[in-house]
């Protein structure tokens, strides 16, 4: 099938090239992807740019009627599109339609009610002789770039409240899994979106991405991905003084006190670090458990991280599936065996399985030093270190020892700890005595390093629009008081 979708249309890349599309549970190719080309790009922001000045121009409601009729939809094709990302990406079809595809309905239909709730400050008398009132405006062109983890959230969380703020949007999905985006995109144009507001572009970060991001006609660069690469970006964008929309790498901090209800802990740390085999960037990925609790605590994970059940990714039984691919696999073990090779211990994992696809042990790992590398950098795969502290500051102070602040939680049944963590850990989202859940009416996005911006929430419609002041002469006065102030009349 063609991977492109420009004005409407499904078309081939034109580019000189292919990629392979495979799955990551059996190693097998799935399907030849087509890559967009510079002229493709063009082609894709020209019909951005047209479709933009009518669409900017619809009513709320009009636009939230499209978005209503695109969650039904999404509601009726919701098995084939969970068969599609679990094939693609690897997940356990019980992720894939509990989690990813309900979550994408849901978000469509918080937009759609979000679309006409636009927020601004009271027309009114702010200076004498004045009436003041507030524009939201759309910003023009989004050139957006969703990664492989959650290919059809990922880039719902992109083109909904782009779209829903009267933007046009060209969104480069992973060339590792296009397929959902895809899909969503002609499922829009079912719904009624005009052509050339949704486009996509399949093809390598390094050509087809910074084509786009670095194009003239783009008014706003979004992007989710590691850090490196949203820096480079930054950088890239900077000439053209683009506004950037930026949800980087994470490391979320884990932290169990003392009076931590134990067995909700670890089943929370066992759920909170191996959601999509890992490769999120909210994962639990270090625990800092107080001292009364560490020994029973990594005894309870590592029980039940050898109860988790690896498996073909279509089978409702399958807890853990592949990691991306068989190269990421290998630079999650090389991560592991660098932190074995400098004195910690793995509890349990470890190690890849035998078989096909690029499957991973769920691996604990204790005896850590606070600035290792497996402490400190991106792992993205089923990995949590667990380490220890005795105080109250201790713990929180090492929560906060990171260049990442995305996500975070407090493990306690003490009020005050409670407050105190949420008040003192800086990050974007701190969860008490759970780890991972998101809902649409709450935004996303990180402190630090891991970016800047929201994704879902209200918070994510103000990051798709500007805001304009107006004022209005209220006296019909020739001269001004003010006026004297520059020259002085007769």
């Amino acid at each position: 099938m063609p991977y492109q979708y420009i004005n409407g249309r499904l078309r081939n890349g034109s580019a000189d090239e292919t990629l392979e599309l495979i799955d990551p549970s059996t190693g097998i190719q799935l399907d030849t992807v087509d890559v967009a080309s510079a002229d493709d790009v063009e082609s894709a922001l020209e019909a951005a740019r047209s479709a933009y000045n009518s669409w900017s121009r619809v009513t709320p409601g009009e636009r939230a009627g499209v978005l209503n009729k695109l969650a039904a939809l999404l509601e009726r094709d919701a098995e084939d599109l969970a068969q599609l990302e679990s094939r693609e990406a690897g997940k356990p079809i019980r992720l894939a339609r509990e989690f990813d595809v309900p979550g994408t309905i849901d978000n469509t239909s918080f937009f759609a009610g979000t679309a006409r709730n636009l927020e601004g400050k009271a027309t009114g008398e702010y200076a004498a002789g004045t009436t003041s009132s507030i524009r939201r405006e759309a910003v023009g062109v989004v050139g957006s770039i969703a990664p492989w983890n959650y290919p059809l959230q990922m880039a719902a969380w992109k083109v909904l409240p782009a779209i829903a703020a009267g933007n046009a949007i060209v969104l480069k999905p992973s060339e590792l899994t296009p397929s959902t985006t895809l899909r969503f995109a002609q499922l829009a144009t079912e719904a009624g979106l005009p052509d050339g507001i949704f486009n996509v572009v399949t093809g390598p970060g390094a050509t087809t991405g910074a084509t786009l991001i670095a194009h003239p006609q783009v008014d706003m660069v979004s992007f989710t991905g590691s850090t490196m690469v949203g820096q480079q970006i930054i950088a890239a964008t900077a000439a053209t003084s683009k506004r950037t929309h930026m949800e980087l790498g994470g490391k979320a901090p884990f932290v169990v006190f003392d009076d931590a209800d134990l067995e909700a802990a670890a089943h929370g740390a066992v759920a909170g670090s191996l959601i999509n085999t890992g490769q999120d960037c909210t994962a639990a990925t270090r625990a800092y458990v107080q001292r009364p609790l560490y020994d029973a605590f990594v005894a309870a994970v590592g029980e039940l991280y050898d109860r988790v059940v690896l498996g073909p990714t279509d089978d409702p039984a399958t807890d853990l599936g592949p990691l991306i691919s068989h190269q990421h696999r290998d630079r999650v073990a090389a991560m592991v065996d660098a932190a074995r090779a400098a004195g910690s211990t793995v509890v349990t994992g470890g190690f890849a399985p035998e078989g096909p696809g690029a499957y991973y042990r769920p691996t604990l790992i204790t005896g850590a030093a606070q600035d290792s590398d497996i402490v400190q950098n991106e792992v993205f795969g089923p990995v949590l270190v667990v380490l220890t502290f005795d105080t109250d500051d201790e713990g929180l102070a090492l929560a906060n020892d990171s260049r990442f602040g995305l996500a975070a939680s407090a493990w306690t049944t003490n009020v005050h700890r409670a407050l105190r963590a949420t008040r003192d850990i800086r990050a974007g989202a701190v969860w008490i005595n759970d780890h991972i859940p998101i809902v649409s009416d709450m935004p996303h996005g990180g402190y630090k390093q891991s970016g800047y911006g929201k994704d879902m929430s209200q918070y994510a419609l103000d990051e798709y629009t500007n805001v304009k002041h107006v004022m209005f002469d209220t006296t019909g006065d020739a001269h001004k008081d003010w006026h004297r102030t520059i020259f002085a009349m007769p």
